[in-house]
């Protein structure tokens, strides 16, 4: 079974995103996202590194750089 978001109804792997996609959706440059992540701006829940990607969550984009764009 699918791990859904509740508050969205969306799967939870679509509440996830690269720096560099959430970078796109925000209006943001990669590199303001990723010095957030090594700055330590995201909770340990909201962000991690895969390899050489961060990946951050919806819920930890919205409290560190607002609510996206058209929300």
């Amino acid at each position: 079974m699918m791990s859904v978001d509740r508050e969205n109804q969306l799967p939870a792997l679509f509440t996830v995103y690269s720096s560099r996609e959430a970078a796109e959706i925000w209006g943001l440059s990669e590199n303001t996202v990723t010095k957030w992540c090594n700055r330590g701006k995201f909770r340990e829940d909201e962000a991690r590194k895969s390899g050489k990607v961060w990946i951050v969550t919806h819920e930890g984009m919205e409290r560190v750089a607002g609510r996206k764009p058209g929300d």
